[in-house]
């Protein structure tokens, strides 16, 4: 029987077994995680304001992969042979399959000085933890809040959420009725952050920070975050709290193996997700690069259009059909200010914004309640 390999617990990992199942294919499939649960990242956007609890966004995965019939391994992956399709373990396990599906997620730079200073929202579920109790904790003061990418791979950014604490934390001081003791700053070597978003988006962006009164320090190299300030080339930003999104690059062990590496030190892969050169080795998520629009996004989203499409390959593969379907790039964005939300949609020549609109925050929750209805 063909064996499949899943490495990760996260988005495109879960997304990929569904898709699998789906399609018929009845191979034995094992899944190795250090963890068996989803953390649903995007509703972490929600814990400051009480809207979500972290016990609430942590999914236990064992009735899931019960019913999908997965052998689950809980470890962690130390090293890959792409050639052989196998991994070791971190308890010296070595698992081999007929096709290796990588949905480990990447990981954060962690290159600029002080950035242990910072609270990096996107690690998981308890720098929003974190952040809500350090937000809490304050009675007046400066919140700092920005984004930066990869210099070697400018696409490997997430910056959606750092725009959602940005307006959340707004709303949510003008509902305690203490705006008036806070000052917020929005920071980013960029000086249009959200390009990825589209031009009409970044101008919606901007001025929605504008109206808000949130001051914005643009267009200016990050030297080093210290304790209470942030350090750009052009000045200092005094903070009581910063939150900070780094670019993302692969995980450390990528680098150990034979994967084709992207500058940014992201998987290279094809338009159907293949790893280059590497026959029965598929990626999908934020550990890959792929050829596509330079706004294709690292988001949960296209993370499961990319399972998607490798089910959808390894499917035509167990039927004797050589694999013909290409991802979709597509860009689907709800950005959440706790009381409306700003809808952004981006597919081929199409680039749709609306403006902040109160059902668009109910969508996006009805969306979470939808999405994990699977898993629960």
């Amino acid at each position: 029987m063909t064996h499949i390999v899943i490495l990760g617990s996260g988005f495109a990992a879960l997304t990929a077994v569904r898709a699998l199942r789906k399609r018929g294919v009845k191979a034995e499939i094992t899944l190795i995680s250090p963890r068996e649960s989803l953390h649903y990242l995007p509703s972490a956007i929600w814990i400051p304001s009480g809207l979500r609890e972290i016990e609430e966004l942590q999914i236990p995965l064992a009735p899931f992969l019960a019913r999908h019939k997965v052998r689950f391994l809980q470890t962690a992956v130390t090293t890959l042979d792409a050639g052989a399709r196998s991994v070791t373990t971190l308890d010296g396990q070595v698992i081999s399959g007929d096709h290796l599906i990588i949905a480990t997620g990447a990981r954060f730079l962690r290159k600029l000085p002080g950035i242990e200073h910072a609270l990096i929202p996107c690690e998981g579920l308890a720098p929003a933890q974190a952040i809500s109790k350090r937000f809490h904790a304050l009675e007046g003061g400066i919140i700092a809040i920005g984004m930066a990418t990869n210099p070697s791979e400018p696409g490997a950014i997430r910056g959606g959420p750092m725009f959602e604490y940005m307006f959340i934390l707004d709303t949510l001081l003008r509902q305690q009725m203490r705006r008036d003791r806070f000052k917020l700053v929005f920071f980013s070597p960029s000086d249009r952050p959200g390009q990825r978003l589209g031009e009409k988006a970044v101008d919606g962006i901007l001025a929605e920070m504008k109206r808000r009164g949130i001051e914005t320090h643009l267009g200016h190299k990050m030297v080093r975050i210290e304790p209470d300030k942030v350090v750009t080339e052009a000045g200092e930003i005094p903070a009581d709290l910063i939150l900070f999104q780094p670019g993302m690059t692969g995980l450390s062990w990528f680098e150990g193996t034979d994967l084709p590496l992207s500058p940014g030190k992201m998987i290279l892969a094809d338009a159907l997700c293949r790893v280059t050169g590497k026959p029965g080795v598929w990626v999908a998520g934020d550990a890959g690069s792929f050829p596509g629009p330079d706004w294709l996004p690292k988001q949960a989203h296209q993370a499961d259009l990319q399972a998607q499409a490798i089910a959808a390959n390894i499917a035509a593969i167990e039927k004797g059909q050589d694999p013909a379907t290409p991802f979709l790039p597509e860009l689907i964005c709800i950005m959440d200010s706790l009381d409306s939300g700003m809808l952004v949609f981006r597919r081929g020549k199409i680039n749709l914004t609306l403006p902040a609109l109160k059902p668009l925050h109910w969508l996006k929750r009805l969306y979470e309640r939808h999405y994990l209805r699977a898993f629960r």
